[in-house]
């Protein structure tokens, strides 16, 4: 996937300013904050977006699931809300699949 920026960050070969990482997802702040703290929580596999998860994947989604509130908590983020968009009338606009974390003011309800 050498045209997916997730993946080059992935890699190394793109820098971010990464915040969280193990084996199986990374976490950087996003370049085009929406709210003060917005920080993108992306699986080193590449996944196009959630349609592209199959059975081998419930370990790896239950691992960012619960992965998510320990980079909340290390950031010292109380509240947040957790975003994914599938496809791009959803406003997917990277192909990796990617978890929004979003803090820092209120949030409103759609």
């Amino acid at each position: 996937m050498s045209e997916c920026i997730f993946c080059q960050i992935n890699e190394g070969l793109l820098p971010a300013d990464i915040v969280y990482e193990d084996e199986h997802c990374i976490a950087f702040r996003d370049k085009f904050p929406k709210a003060p703290w917005h920080v993108l929580v992306v699986p080193r596999k590449h996944l196009v977006n959630l349609d592209d998860l199959g059975e081998e994947d419930k370990e790896l989604i239950g691992h960012i699931m619960l992965t998510i509130p320990v980079i909340a908590r290390e950031q010292g983020v109380e509240a947040y809300r957790t975003v994914t968009n599938t496809g791009e009338a959803a406003g997917q606009a990277v192909f990796h699949l990617h978890f929004h974390l979003l803090s820092g003011q209120p949030l409103t309800a759609l």
